[in-house]
């Protein structure tokens, strides 16, 4: 029983009648944004303090003993991060008594921030009057972007020219970089800039959703659907930003490239063609060429997008900005939380530099933003980092202690070469036998290691 319920693909929470875990799958973490091990053993409104005897459909059913069909439930985990799902919650009854309870979650947090985005999109489609420069879906522009990195800044100037074209763009950088705040830099900067800038992540949503979002419904072409504009007509005389393109199905892509190539759009079920205006973006947190080779990305799309093409540098090698970006950082949230904090003290100042920030400039925010709401002085401090962070200093300081294992290979070899030449009376031959190894490998080495 324990094996199916990790493989299911639903998520499944089970508690005692104390209220404490004691069955938890990966589907339910995921749901929740949790650890299975952070939930498994420990009590429930622990772990979602949001949650209370009244409001928890688990615990409902511990005291009613009778089951709960379909409810929805919003609540926040111990991270502070707010779940939206759909719950069935059983009482469990073994030789008659009540045990514990078992849930059956869904979860439409995903669901729920798409219906959402498309009433905003079909309002902004209905009233096309609002498509001004303060209601153009890019808040954004080029002087958001915070760097003194020269290589970056090239980017920038680069991206200003062709801002002014209306050419495809694709946008490469690691996951954190600012690939939507440049490309909403460059509607800001173009001629589009009073139409929509319309953003849409390819790896949130299956095939069958993310082809009707693209390109709308007609009335009939399944069960319940509409007559529904998709995002390309939605954009129509403005940018349609595409990010992470390199989940996109392929077949999906196939489409994609049909509607760059013709301007036209065929909404699903329907034998209409709609003329659509629209720039296309993209954006890739991989390589291109790596894309390319894992076949997860079709060589026809890729050339059509690489008309104008841009790489972001990570932060890790912008050393000059994890100040100016701490500075800024420590300045907004001042503004935000309304505190006077004045700057980081020399230990932490030291550590940020030799950080490789893996999340680069989002994961900087997210660590300044901890630290502004934990801190008790004037000056961020090292007992005010996230714990990870601190982890990750003493891994380093720990690695730091270990010699590189090429040097330790290279002194091993040297030591056995000699203790054989020793053993051998510096017979060559002997040696290299004992060894097991050609004697001219051997001399090679006697050679390399001036022995």
């Amino acid at each position: 029983m324990e094996a199916i319920l990790k493989v299911i693909d639903e998520g499944i929470h089970v508690v005692d009648t104390k209220g404490n875990t004691i069955f938890y799958n990966e589907v339910a973490a995921r749901h929740d944004g949790m650890k299975v091990k952070e939930v498994l053993g420990k009590p429930l409104l622990e772990v979602f303090p949001s949650l209370t005897k009244e409001s928890s459909t688990l615990l409902q059913v511990i005291a009613t003993g009778k089951p709960i069909f379909h409810k929805g439930q919003t609540y926040v985990n111990v991270h502070g991060k707010t779940i939206d799902t759909i719950n069935t919650t059983l009482p469990i009854f073994v030789s008659g008594k009540l045990v514990g309870a078992v849930e059956v979650a869904k979860d439409y947090s995903k669901l729920r921030k798409i219906a959402e985005r498309l009433i905003d999109l079909e309002s902004i489609y209905k009233n096309p009057n609002k498509n001004n420069e303060n209601h153009n879906g890019a808040k954004y522009s080029f002087d958001s972007i915070i760097t003194k990195d020269p290589v970056f800044l090239e980017t920038i100037a680069k991206g200003k020219k062709a801002a002014l074209s209306s050419s495809p763009v694709l946008v490469y950088g690691e996951s954190g970089t600012g690939k939507e705040l440049f490309v909403q830099g460059m509607h800001n900067a173009s001629l589009r800039r009073k139409k929509p800038f319309i953003a849409q992540n390819c790896a949130a949503l299956p095939e069958s959703l993310l082809e009707s979002i693209l390109f709308g419904t007609a009335k009939g072409s399944y069960t319940g659907a509409v007559d529904r504009p998709g995002l390309f007509e939605l954009a129509s005389g403005g940018t349609l930003f595409l990010d992470e393109l390199q989940s996109m199905p392929i077949q999906l892509q196939s489409k994609l490239l049909r509607v760059i190539e013709d301007g036209l759009v065929r909404r699903i079920g329907g034998t209409k063609s709609i003329s659509v205006d629209v720039r296309l973006t993209a954006a890739m947190n991989i390589q291109p060429q790596v894309a390319l080779k894992n076949q997860i990305l079709r060589h026809d799309l890729y050339y059509r997008l690489n008309v104008l093409s841009f790489e972001l540098p990570p932060l890790r090698e912008r050393k000059q900005d994890i100040m100016l970006l701490t500075n800024h950082f420590i300045e907004k949230y001042n503004n935000l939380l309304k505190m006077n904090v004045l700057g980081i003290e020399k230990e932490v100042e030291e550590l940020f530099l030799s950080l490789e920030w893996k999340g680069n400039v989002r994961e900087l925010k997210h660590t300044i933003e901890f630290m502004m709401n934990v801190v008790e002085g004037s000056r961020l401090t090292y007992a005010d980092l996230p714990v990870f962070i601190q982890k990750r200093k003493i891994l380093s300081e720990s690695v730091g202690t270990i010699p590189p294992l090429r040097e330790v290979l290279k002194k091993t070899e040297a030591q056995l070469i000699q203790a054989a030449l020793e053993s051998t009376n510096g017979n060559i031959l002997k040696a290299a036998k004992l060894l097991q190894i050609p004697r001219q490998t051997l001399q090679y080495k006697l050679s390399k290691y001036n022995l």
